[in-house]
């Protein structure tokens, strides 16, 4: 288990997160549309309740992306102290890894998969 991690990794994995945290809200700004049109064409009690389940999950979701998004900013913010400590060599230099962004990022990752994988079965059988 590594306990250190060098300036320019931590960096690159923070802006390799952040991107693909933009994507994902772009996916669930998508996925609540498709629900909305499946909750305007239909007036099924339970089909909407099944629309506001994957609603209320993809609210879930989205204040994970903001949690995430929040520890990446967090990670930066040591990166630039570190540096701005001795500028010098800061990219042979290393930082305290950044373990909790990176789990919460993997788990976060599986999660969404799953969503997805079930939204999408969800959809395609009612569009």
């Amino acid at each position: 288990m590594k306990t250190t991690e060098k300036i320019y990794t931590q960096h690159e994995e923070n802006k390799e997160w952040a991107s693909s945290l933009s994507f994902y809200t772009i996916e669930i700004k998508a996925m609540n549309n498709r629900l909305a049109e499946i909750a305007s064409k239909n007036t099924s009690k339970e089909l909407l309740a099944q629309v506001e389940h994957f609603q209320n999950q993809l609210i879930i979701q989205k204040e994970h992306i903001d949690n995430i998004n929040h520890e990446i900013h967090i990670s930066e913010d040591a990166i630039r102290r570190e540096i701005n400590k001795n500028e010098t060599a800061a990219d042979h230099r290393s930082i305290e890894d950044h373990k909790v962004v990176r789990d919460n990022m993997r788990s976060f990752e599986t999660i969404f998969a799953s969503l997805k994988s079930e939204l999408n079965s969800f959809l395609s059988k009612h569009m």
